[in-house]
């Protein structure tokens, strides 16, 4: 597990405005934050940014092992399965050719995918598709995995299932998540914390702790009431979701 710290001065886009400005942010090892703000106001921007997939910015982006040694996962809204290659074959892609078989079993039936392992990605439904990029990110045991709104377009019962196996694989090796949404009550449900952003240029606007227990988290009620009461508390996060 792996801290992140985050001190953001100034990125943009050669002539554009200003993405983020000023943002500071340190997520502790092994905490799930979720970050929620206006759509494109610089969140998919600072993923890659984390990601070292950007690299012109200002500012400096740190972690608690060395950079060469920090593990990363990343998992798009789009799940970039190679079209070519069964889901097996995409899982076995990320990792070492030494690896054995039945470790990707194991990753294989932790989502329930081993009847579609040497399917190819055309012939599944988003959702199954969905779960193979999850997979897929966790197969290299990350110490950071970025999530940029993975579960959108899914019907509320996939999504919701898809959530729960997310969590549990979380919970076995509790790696240092940042995961986008612009649903607040997916946030609730799977975050230890929210982080709430501006429009860009993007900075943040508040940090919210979240103190439902983790064992009534699929609990609609309990995720609603917190819900309310923030938006209660805080009306100016109203406009940012």
């Amino acid at each position: 597990m792996t801290a992140i710290n985050l001190i953001i001065e100034d990125k943009k886009f050669p002539h554009s405005d200003r993405i983020i400005a000023h943002l500071e942010l340190h997520i502790p090892s092994g905490e799930f934050v979720c970050l929620i703000g206006p759509s494109g106001c610089g969140k998919s921007t600072l993923l890659n940014l984390i990601a070292g997939l950007d690299k012109n910015y200002q500012g400096s982006i740190t972690f608690g092992t060395p950079q060469q040694d920090c593990r990363m996962g990343y998992v798009f809204q789009n799940p970039r399965l190679l079209p070519w290659r069964t889901v097996r074959e995409n899982i076995e892609l990320v990792l070492p050719h030494d690896t054995p078989a039945h470790t990707v079993d194991e990753l294989l039936a932790s989502m329930k995918l081993t009847a579609v392992q040497d399917t190819y990605p055309q012939r599944l439904s988003l959702g199954m598709s969905r779960r193979v990029a999850l997979v897929r990110a966790f197969a290299v045991n990350p110490d950071i995995l970025l999530m940029d709104e993975p579960f959108v377009s899914l019907d509320a019962p996939t999504a919701r299932k898809i959530r729960k196996q997310l969590i549990t694989l979380w919970g076995q090796q509790q790696h240092t998540v940042l995961f986008v949404t612009h649903d607040l009550r997916e946030a609730i449900t799977l975050a230890d914390r929210l982080i709430f952003l501006s429009n860009s240029p993007m900075t943040i606007v508040r940090d919210v702790k979240i103190t439902i227990p983790r064992t009534q988290r699929f609990d609609d009620r309990q995720i609603e009431t917190f819900r309310q009461q923030l938006l209660s508390e805080y009306p100016d996060l109203g406009p940012l979701l």
